[in-house]
């Protein structure tokens, strides 16, 4: 595929998906599909799909049914080389827990074909994380910004991140929430977000999908879709999903 061919497709186009694990069905008829430049939520509460639709979508395991392309690719078949252009930070960081940010930048400079370990030094000193401590020893906002500097180390055209800012402080959720949109002003990086933060997510998202039971019950344009329904995000998201808007369970919307 030429780079005129993979810019016309979308960074995710997803038609049909069906996720099953033995008898049971997660997933069931998705369609969904993210512009290149945007910043696109995924919400859903606990058990509503969110991570199962991740594993498909980064290439961990393939669909039951439907299809799945990211930037243009099966990442099924293509997850290698898929990884060289997406950027993806998990939920709980997944780096050995005896590394130091130094050390894992330069284990990444290997792997990746590009990287700018200058540019991720100079992400870890704005986040005021030690480089040369182990993460295991860092606090949970330091652990999540080793990893989207990381992420972001390859200038990545796709930036994945599941539920970045879960158990953050306000100061380090809107610090890693800057960095995102920073980073799409400067490259025009897609941005696919899951998250369990509606507030913060109504400030950055252009669009937005709910699933509940499995399947997407809403998607579409953050602002149109509150306009339409004179709703907030929270507000729409309560009746998605069969809650009352600042019920627990609004802040817990994890899978």
């Amino acid at each position: 595929m030429t780079d005129s061919d993979a810019a016309a497709h979308p960074a995710i186009e997803i038609d049909g998906l069906a996720v099953r694990y033995g008898r049971t069905t997660v997933l069931e008829d998705v369609r969904l599909s993210v512009a290149r430049g945007s910043v696109h939520a995924l919400l859903g509460r606990n058990g509503s799909g969110k991570s199962s639709l991740l594993r498909v979508l980064l290439g961990h395991r393939p669909a039951a049914a439907g299809r799945v392309q990211l930037l243009g690719e099966d990442p099924w078949r293509r997850r290698s080389a898929l990884m060289q252009r997406v950027g993806v930070v998990p939920e709980e960081p997944d780096a050995p827990p005896e590394m130091t940010a130094t050390q894992l930048s330069a284990f990444c400079g290997r792997v990746y074909r590009r990287w700018d370990a200058a540019a991720v030094a100079e992400r870890i000193r704005r986040f005021e994380v030690p480089p040369d401590r182990a993460i295991g020893s860092l606090s949970k906002g330091q652990k999540g910004a080793v990893m989207l500097a990381l992420a972001l180390g390859h200038g990545p055209e796709l930036l994945v991140l599941d539920d970045p800012t879960l158990g953050l402080d306000v100061v380090a959720r809107d610090a890693v929430f800057g960095e995102v949109i920073g980073e799409l002003a400067d490259r025009g990086t897609t941005v696919f977000v899951t998250s369990h933060d509606l507030r913060a997510i109504e400030g950055i998202a252009d669009r937005v999908a709910i699933l509940h039971g499995g399947r997407l019950v809403v998607a579409g344009s953050l602002e149109s879709l509150k306009a339409e329904r004179g709703l907030t995000l929270e507000q729409l998201f309560a009746a998605a999903v069969g809650t009352r808007a600042g019920d627990r369970c609004l802040g817990e919307v994890r899978s």
